[in-house]
């Protein structure tokens, strides 16, 4: 096994920021628009340099300070080059101004001034620039007139360094870290946690001892991650997060700690896969399933696609799909909605579209007789998947409707961690594995197998098995059947008799059938990546 060292040394970060007094002459009412100017003391033109002797963080024109004031977010201030500036709208007389430097990455709320009393960032893409996150309070409270105030900026974050050596050109992804950062201007706190797996992504570049930098929240001590909870984007490396000391405010670890990882050969299992094979035609072709259904995280201030964490993961209208909006989640899609604009399309392409008129449904296609199959990028799978390798067009795709035909040969009814659903396993799966009632029965009774996440972790998924939740399903804007029906769309659309629409895999409790539905209805998608 070859071997990775990483040298982990976090550093203190500081940045203060000195008045700057005008005095416009006349009270401004606490009902205007206030324009006021912070001046930056340490200025080289580059925040991506950070000082790793000192810690000192330097800014460049477009970084933005986000403030804060009576409970509520108030306006921005943008770096010019020179100091920061901009208005603020309606702060509160004799309170400290909150100012807070969210590394210049884009939230993911929408900010209102007067209104919006939290919003957060995900700092996981740490490939371009060193998302710092700093706040502070003014050192004088608002008094209307004066338009510069003084603060000193603590970072709540630690700086990192990593020396890896490792054999991939691609970007290093950590995972189990908290990366992202909600702040609530109502009592000015400023609280990390972990998005999805927490990933975080260190820059490319392969070599012995290669120096990344990165930014890391508060958290707590990390005992060694398993197996995949650092990989690289290419999907070329795969090892074990080492052990990681806890990380505080500011941190400072001058003697830095180090460690080292073991570099596992890039296994045949896909990145995001499942490592079950199930044979999909008389051929014997086989694929490997996705870890979960795919997901459209459209509240993120980036939206991108992933799969769920677990097998039994599914929305719901918890997230708002139960509505038109473009910034929720999403795990229940028209046919063929993978974002892809084609010629036949209209309207309803992007995955957050809830039109309830099945012409408009029709991607990129490919005409093979009288059917049509979802391919390239019409296929869901086309799209870059952040915990399926996270690269465009590297083989994820829908199956058809003969293939989920030959892979239900078999399969079982049960609830997986409290969730109803059906479960299907690999070619190789030996019944001794775990005991299991009701093998291809109708109709199913979900209570027959009662698994708990503990036994389907470690036995049943360790050895291949596949669940599929009853997520339900989505017309229009009305989410349906959710714990009861297992609906997940197949690649396939056909014109039989006259008839046309796509073809949908649909499992209840008295049946298991493909039919043909309305391309408009929302139902699930469980991606698959062919073996060879």
């Amino acid at each position: 096994m070859k071997k990775i060292s990483m040298i982990l040394m976090a550093f203190a970060l500081a940045i203060t920021m000195s008045q700057c007094k005008k005095n416009e002459g006349q009270p401004i009412s606490n009902d205007e628009i206030v324009t006021i100017t912070v001046d930056v003391t340490k200025n080289n033109g580059s925040r991506v340099v950070v000082n790793s002797s000192t810690g000192t963080v330097d800014f460049e024109s477009g970084d933005k300070i986000y403030v804060g004031s009576g409970g509520k977010y108030v306006g921005f201030l943008t770096h010019n080059g020179t100091n920061f500036s901009g208005n603020i709208t309606n702060p509160t007389e004799n309170q400290p101004l909150q100012f807070y430097f969210l590394g210049n990455v884009t939230p993911s709320e929408t900010l209102s001034a007067g209104t919006t009393e939290e919003c957060s960032v995900i700092i996981s893409d740490q490939t371009e620039h060193l998302p710092v996150i700093s706040c502070a309070a003014s050192n004088e409270g608002y008094v209307s007139g004066v338009t510069a105030y003084s603060a000193h900026l603590l970072n709540k974050c630690a700086l990192v360094k990593f020396n890896v050596t490792t054999p991939s050109n691609a970007a290093i992804c950590i995972t189990g870290m908290k990366n992202k950062v909600t702040v609530n201007f109502v009592n000015n706190s400023l609280t990390p946690s972990q998005d999805g797996e927490g990933v975080i992504m260190l820059p490319a570049g392969s070599g012995e001892n290669v120096e990344k930098w990165a930014i890391l929240l508060p958290q707590e001590a990390l005992e060694e991650g398993e197996d995949g909870s650092i990989y690289s984007e290419d999907g070329v490396y795969t090892g074990a997060r080492p052990t990681i000391s806890t990380i505080a405010d500011n941190g400072y670890f001058p003697q830095g700690i180090g460690f080292e990882v073991s570099n596992a050969v890039a296994s045949d299992i896909p990145i995001g896969a499942i490592n079950g094979l199930f044979t999909i035609n008389a051929n014997g072709d086989q694929v490997y399933f996705s870890k979960g259904n795919l997901q459209y995280i459209g509240s993120a201030s980036n939206p991108y696609w992933k799969f769920a964490e677990h097998q039994w993961d599914y929305l719901g209208t918890t997230t708002g799909q139960n509505s038109e909006f473009q910034d929720v989640d999403r795990d229940l899609f028209g046919w063929g909605t993978s974002g892809y604009i084609h010629e036949h399309s209209a309207f309803c392409y992007q995955p957050w579209s809830t039109s309830t008129n099945g012409n408009d449904c029709s991607p990129s296609q490919i005409v093979q007789g009288y059917n049509y199959f979802l391919s390239g990028q019409g296929d869901w799978g086309y799209n870059a998947i952040y915990n399926g390798g996270n690269t465009e067009n590297i083989g994820w795709r829908t199956l058809t409707q003969d293939e989920w035909n030959y892979v239900l040969s078999t399969h079982v009814s049960a609830v997986v961690n409290g969730i109803n659903g059906l479960v299907l396993l690999p070619d190789d799966w030996n019944p001794s594995i775990y005991a299991l009632n009701g093998y291809n029965e109708l109709p199913f009774h979900f209570d027959s197998n009662i698994i708990t996440e503990n036994d389907w972790i470690t036995i049943l998924e360790a050895n291949g098995a596949v669940f599929l939740p009853a997520a339900g399903q989505r017309v229009g804007c009305t989410v349906s059947n959710v714990g009861y029906a297992c609906n997940y769309w197949t690649a396939l659309y056909r014109f039989p008799y006259g008839d046309f629409g796509p073809v949908g895999l649909r499992i209840s409790n008295n049946f298991i059938s493909t039919t043909i539905m309305s391309a408009t209805y929302g139902y699930s998608v469980r991606l698959v990546k062919d073996f060879n």
